[in-house]
C-alpha cells in the first residue's frame, strides 16, 4: 500500500527530478503539487515565472495544484501563514495525508527550517533528491529527456549572460567552478518546458530581460 503525499513544486529541474523519483517509487503517490505564487506579480514566488505555465505544467503532469498565495515583499510570518493554509486545503482534498516531498539537495539549514514548520501544523518532510551528487543529477536530468530554460540568476554568484540558457550540457561545461551544477546554492532557477513526466511539451519564447533588486535577472517566459 503506498502513502499520499504533496510535492513542493517549483516549476523547475528538481521538482521535476523529485517528482520523477517518486512516481518510480511504489512507496509513494503523489497526490498534488504545492506552488508558492505571488499574486500581485502572477508568478511563482523567487523563480518569477508566469503563473499560466505553472498551470500549464500541472494539466500536463494531470496533478492538482495548490497555491501558497503571497504578496510581493511578504515577511516570513505572512509566508509561513500562506504555506499553512496550502497544507489545510490538501488534507481538506485528501484526509489523513501528512507528507511532504521538497527536491532539496544538501543545503541543511533550509531542510531544518522545513521540518520545524511542518512539525508544527502535523506534517512531515520527504526529501528523495537528498545528498546525491549534484553533478550526477543534472546529467541525469538532461539524459533522461528532461528540458529547462535559466530563468533567474543570482549576478553575485553567476554572470547575468546565463538567464534565458538553456539547461543542457554546454551549459554545464560552461558553469564556473564555483557554481554548483544545480544551482542549489541560489546561483540560479530554472522553469521546466519538456520533461518525459508529460506527453506534450510546452513552447515558450523568451521575452523581457529584467534586474530586479540590482541583483537577480530574470527573462520573462511567454508561453506560444
Amino acid at each position: 500500500m503506498n502513502t499520499p503525499l504533496l510535492l513542493a513544486w517549483s516549476g523547475g529541474k528538481d521538482s521535476a527530478l523529485a517528482l520523477q523519483r517518486l512516481l518510480d517509487d511504489p512507496r509513494w503517490r503523489v497526490e498534488g503539487l504545492l506552488t508558492t505564487v505571488t499574486m500581485e506579480y502572477d508568478r511563482i514566488s523567487i523563480h518569477g515565472v508566469r503563473r499560466s505555465i505553472l498551470q500549464a505544467q500541472a494539466e500536463r503532469l494531470r496533478l492538482p495544484l495548490i497555491e501558497a498565495r503571497i504578496p510581493p515583499q511578504a515577511s516570513n510570518a505572512i509566508y509561513e501563514t500562506a504555506f499553512a493554509n496550502a497544507l489545510d486545503e490538501a488534507r481538506a482534498r485528501t484526509p489523513g495525508i501528512d507528507t511532504i516531498a521538497f527536491g532539496d539537495l544538501f543545503l541543511a539549514d533550509i531542510r531544518a527550517y522545513r521540518e520545524q514548520q511542518l512539525a508544527r501544523h502535523g506534517w512531515r518532510g520527504h526529501f528523495p533528491l537528498w545528498g546525491e551528487d549534484t553533478t550526477r543529477l543534472a546529467r541525469r536530468f538532461i539524459a533522461d529527456g528532461h528540458r529547462a530554460i535559466l530563468c533567474c540568476v543570482d549576478t553575485q554568484q553567476l554572470d547575468a549572460a546565463f538567464c534565458g540558457r538553456e539547461f543542457d550540457a554546454e551549459l554545464l561545461v560552461d558553469l564556473p567552478p564555483s557554481c554548483d551544477p544545480c544551482g542549489e546554492n541560489g546561483e540560479f532557477h530554472t522553469c521546466v518546458y519538456t520533461s518525459p513526466l508529460w506527453r506534450e511539451p510546452l513552447v515558450l519564447a523568451r521575452g523581457e530581460r529584467v534586474l530586479r533588486d540590482g541583483r537577480f535577472q530574470y527573462v520573462d517566459l511567454l508561453g506560444i
